[in-house]
């Protein structure tokens, strides 16, 4: 077993010492001379033409000094991978909270009070809020004419109200039906999911004296940022720089552009910076939640129980707009539809629906945890229908090395039955309950890693101690001390000569910021520049002492040849001597290329609940949790994530919805969102599965993701356990509990 002098520690984040005495900078924090405060007018309606708009009083009033409708940016479109979202509406609004008209002011009072003397005349249009309905070819539609827009990908043609579609299949389902002793079919319903970060949206733009554009905004992709700036604007990126500043909590949401490129045209307009923050009604209304679902899987199976076909049909909710996602689907339902078993003929059809509803957006594992939940509780229903041990169906059907997953993925180092083992050992599956209305239930789901671009150079002085340069925000996942560790441990110094620094736009060439794949990605690409610098460092050692290149090591602090551990030089020594040779100091600078995934990590779950049949009330008794990992890097943010997700699992098991009605959220305020508080955390267990094959430095493997997307079926499928109530559609409230108890 490799032996570690800094991976694998828990070190203390780098920028923990400023969040928690206030120091930390966030966007909403800065603060430049003559800065004016934006803020926006938005729809009452979900689908209505705008007949007129007088902003003329707004404009009259003292302290407002720039006031924009739909006329000044009419043709501008923006978004993350389809450009389809106009920055402020221009004939028509298509849901409750559209931007409508903007303005800057002196301060916030006068923004708001300057923005219900806006007159807007509307008339209300047909509109269609049920995907399912907005399907239908006769149904309203919600971008009339089929249009076509333009995306990083290339045209998306629009079909209908269905934005997207994407199949992936493989094998014969109608062969692997007809061979089925038996053939199940459920259907499942997901809703709307807000990220709940406690930072809302925040820009700051300001035009520097060379007619630059300067964005400071909590926005974690900002190379993807600066694109969707210069598309919709129609400037060179060149003319933009995105600026580093603190993110006060993300989890997917904090990408899409939302009011930077008004905040642009506002101080465009007023010759004066312009900050813009979003309120937390804002937020819930018209933010980029998680998409609402309605799922229905098919599975064949043979006497035995093995699964022989599959057929999965994902319709997703995805509201009005495209553009707050990365992408025209979510790759999510296909991972979840079935990644996890071996199912030799499959079919999956993902749809992604317009309708008038809030346009939605990505939330930790995109896609994912929607299609989980439908899955993984349609494994438990076919294994009761069966008459089988839900964990003994699940040991049939895991994939396994040289297996096909049933999405047409080929893995290498498959530890699914590990970790399913693992889980239910745990959990103690097999021992008695505490009592009549106590249940347990399983989960197994799996997610790929894979890598994208990132762009990072680390920078050696002549005293030894390193800058590691990154282009990825903190988001709050402690990936900038992960990446210390890797440095530090590749160079053989402290993890405390390694100091991590976040540049802007103009640091590198592209990168992919902070995301499911920095933690794999982004320190591959940190690994990499330590060993540039290691190598040039080491033929610097040789030229210098004589020594030869294949054994100089780099441990402790030190230099020296391979079995003089008490011979060689400091790690300074060397570097001083190196910075004086070459007269500047030792940099290496690289961007990774982005990769498809060839490894997978598996997370199988059981939740024991005991409900109340009088109230129908749900208390989570305890919550095992067990992960396929590589070398873990850090365990305090390591098991961070772990716990972070399954926590964010419970909200969307037990609680947490956007309540609409018509297409207007009513859910307006945390407090009616209801997410889950320290009252609500059951006694948590991890178990690490320790497994070869990372493709993270060292071995490493990702974490933040795949914890969240089985927790909702476990709790269901225990639900079901103790009190035999099936319930398909989340959140599962004590109201729908109950309501089930009283229709048995």
């Amino acid at each position: 077993m490799t032996t570690f002098a800094t991976i694998g520690k828990p070190v203390t984040r780098q920028e923990g010492p400023d969040k928690v005495s206030g120091a930390f900078t966030y966007s909403a924090d800065v603060n430049l001379p003559g800065m004016l405060w934006g803020k926006v007018l938005r729809s009452p309606y979900p689908h209505a033409r705008i007949l007129s708009i007088d902003t003329s009083r707004a404009e009259a009033m003292p302290g407002v000094h720039a006031v924009i409708t739909g006329k000044d940016t009419a043709g501008m479109r923006v978004g993350r991978s389809v450009r389809d979202v106009p920055l402020l509406a221009e004939d028509v609004v298509r849901f409750v909270g559209e931007k409508v008209a903007a303005l800057a002011a002196d301060d916030p009072d006068t923004a708001e009070e300057a923005l219900l003397l806006i007159d807007v005349e509307y008339e209300p249009l047909p509109a269609v809020f049920d995907p399912v309905e907005a399907m239908d070819p006769t149904s309203h539609k919600v971008h009339e004419g089929n249009p076509v827009f333009e995306s990083s990908s290339g045209p998306v043609q629009v079909d209908g109200n269905v934005g997207n579609h994407s199949v992936w299949s493989g094998g014969d389902t109608e062969e692997g039906f007809r061979q089925s002793a038996r053939i199940f079919e459920h259907t499942f319903s997901t809703t709307w999911v807000h990220q709940a970060y406690m930072e809302p949206y925040a820009c700051i733009v300001d035009i520097d004296e060379t007619d630059r554009m300067q964005v400071w905004a909590n926005n974690k992709v900002p190379y993807t940022l600066r694109a969707q700036l210069a598309d919709s604007l129609g400037m060179p990126e060149e003319r933009i720089r995105v600026n580093p500043c603190g993110i006060g909590g993300d989890f997917g949401g904090k990408s899409p552009a939302m009011n930077v490129p008004l905040a642009y045209i506002l101080a465009q307009r007023a010759g004066r910076p312009v900050k813009m923050i979003m309120s937390y009604i804002e937020e819930l209304m018209a933010g980029n939640p998680r998409h609402p679902s309605l799922i229905t899987i098919k599975t064949g199976v043979d006497g035995e129980g093995r699964f022989l076909a599959r057929e999965s049909r994902v319709i997703y909710n995805g509201g009005a707009y495209c553009g707050f996602r990365g992408r025209p689907g979510l790759a999510g339902s296909r991972d979840a539809a079935g990644g996890q078993y071996h199912i030799p003929n499959f079919r999956i059809d993902s749809y992604m629906v317009y309708t008038n509803n809030v346009p939605c957006g990505s939330y930790r594992a995109p896609g994912q945890p929607q299609v989980a939940f439908a899955v993984e509780s349609h494994t438990d229903m076919i294994a009761h229908e069966l008459g089988m041990d839900p964990y003994q169906l699940r040991l049939l059907n895991v994939v396994r090395d040289g297996q096909m997953c049933a999405t047409g993925a080929l893995y290498n180092n498959i530890r699914g039955e590990e970790t399913l083992r693992a889980a239910a050992e745990a959990a103690g599956w097999d021992s008695p309950k505490s009592g009549p209305y106590v249940g347990r239930g399983m989960s197994l789901g799996q997610r790929p890693q894979g890598q994208s671009v990132y762009s990072v150079s680390v920078t050696m002085d002549q005293y030894g101690k390193v800058t590691f340069h990154t282009l990825v925000p903190e988001t709050g996942t402690g990936s900038h001390t992960v990446g210390r560790q890797v440095i530090a441990e590749d160079l053989g110094i402290p993890v405390g000569d390694v100091t991590a620094v976040q540049l802007d736009t103009d640091g590198g060439p592209t990168d992919s910021g902070a995301g499911s794949g920095s933690s794999v990605g982004g320190t591959n690409a940190a690994l990499a520049a330590a060993q540039g610098v290691r190598r040039e460092l080491t033929l610097m050692a040789a030229e210098f002492y004589g020594w030869p290149e294949e054994r100089v090591v780099f441990r402790n602090g030190r230099v020296y040849v391979a079995g003089d551990t008490e011979g060689g030089v400091t790690t300074g020594e060397l570097a001083g001597r190196v910075v004086a040779a070459r007269g500047e100091p030792v940099t290496f600078s690289i961007t990774t290329p982005a990769e498809e995934p060839d490894v997978t990590c598996f997370c199988a779950q059981v939740a024991e609940v005991e409900v109340d049949p009088e109230t129908g009330e749900i208390k989570l008794n305890k919550f095992v949790t067990a992960h396929d990992v590589g070398t873990i890097h850090n365990p305090i943010t390591h098991q961070g994530q772990i716990d972070g997700a399954v926590v964010q699992g419970f909200g969307y098991a037990l609680m947490e919805v956007l309540l609409a009605d018509e297409g207007q959220i009513s859910t307006l305020s945390m407090g009616d969102v209801k997410i889950p508080t320290i009252q609500d955390i059951p006694e948590l267990v991890t178990v690490h599965v320790e497994a070869p094959g990372g493709n993270g430095p060292f071995g490493a493997k990702t974490i933040g993701e795949q914890p969240l997307p089985p927790v909702a079926p476990a709790i269901a499928n225990a639900v079901f356990d103790a009190v035999g109530i099936r319930i398909q559609d989340l959140p599962l409230t004590p109201e729908s509990i109950l309501t089930a108890l009283k229709e048995r």
